[in-house]
């Protein structure tokens, strides 16, 4: 039990990263959002999410195979496009 509550304790360690990375996305999206609104151009850009998505799987590594880290990553730019959004 000792060997899993190692492994929990150093999830959880990930998890506080993994958030505070995550707010530091969303902080960069109401930036953009707030460009973009500037400059009149629309929050949505499937050209760039592509991209993202793309670079996202070049780089995966593995475990997780590219269609769960695709699926991961279009559920953090859509809560990031809302970020965007409410900043207008």
């Amino acid at each position: 039990m000792d060997e899993i509550a190692g492994w929990r304790k150093r999830i959880d360690e990930i998890d506080i990263q993994l958030l505070e990375l995550l707010d530091e996305r969303a902080k960069c999206a109401m930036a953009i959002g707030k460009i973009k609104i500037a400059e009149g151009l629309k929050i949505y850009n499937p050209e760039r999410e592509k991209t993202v998505l793309a670079n996202i799987k070049e780089q995966n590594k593995g475990p997780l195979d590219n269609s769960s880290v695709q699926r991961i990553f279009e559920c953090i730019i859509e809560e990031c496009r809302k970020v965007e959004i409410i900043t207008v």
